[in-house]
């Protein structure tokens, strides 16, 4: 079976006036579960890069596309912390997404004690959580949230 690629960029570039250029002719394609690294000097556009990846660029030029179901998080260098909540809450607030994710998942495993319930709705929708849990290791999620 072929892997479908879960982002792709062909021929970007990243320049900010008046004569600085950052990113040239950048071109690459992630698979699922890939572990993926950015290295680079200061001033080389590892955070153009990562801006434009997680949507938060738009001033670029070139493609960039990320498949449909999916998601780029970006942790600023400097993040806007929330200086009334600790570390923990900090960081949930940061995976909000995917703790909906698991909230809806046990909302639904709930409905399957109602004996009225459409069971092969609830069942598809299951599926379908399921698979985007295991996408975005939101079975981890609360593992990873403490270790952070």
């Amino acid at each position: 079976m072929a892997h479908e690629f879960i982002y792709q960029a062909y021929k970007l570039a990243r320049h900010y006036p008046p004569d600085k250029t950052v990113l040239e002719n950048i071109s690459l394609s992630f698979y699922p579960g890939a572990k993926i690294g950015v290295l680079g000097s200061n001033g080389a556009g590892k955070s153009s890069l990562l801006k434009i990846m997680a949507g938060l660029d738009d001033g670029y030029s070139g493609e960039a596309r990320l498949t449909a179901g999916f998601s780029v998080g970006y942790l600023p260098q400097e993040p806007q912390l929330d200086a009334d909540k600790d570390v923990k809450g900090n960081v949930m607030e940061g995976v909000a997404e995917v703790q909906s994710i698991i909230d809806r998942y046990n909302e639904v495993m709930a409905m399957w004690a109602d004996p009225d319930a459409d069971y092969d709705k609830i069942g598809k929708e299951q599926a379908q959580l399921e698979d985007k849990i295991a996408a975005t290791d939101a079975w981890s999620l609360e593992r990873n949230v403490d270790i952070a």
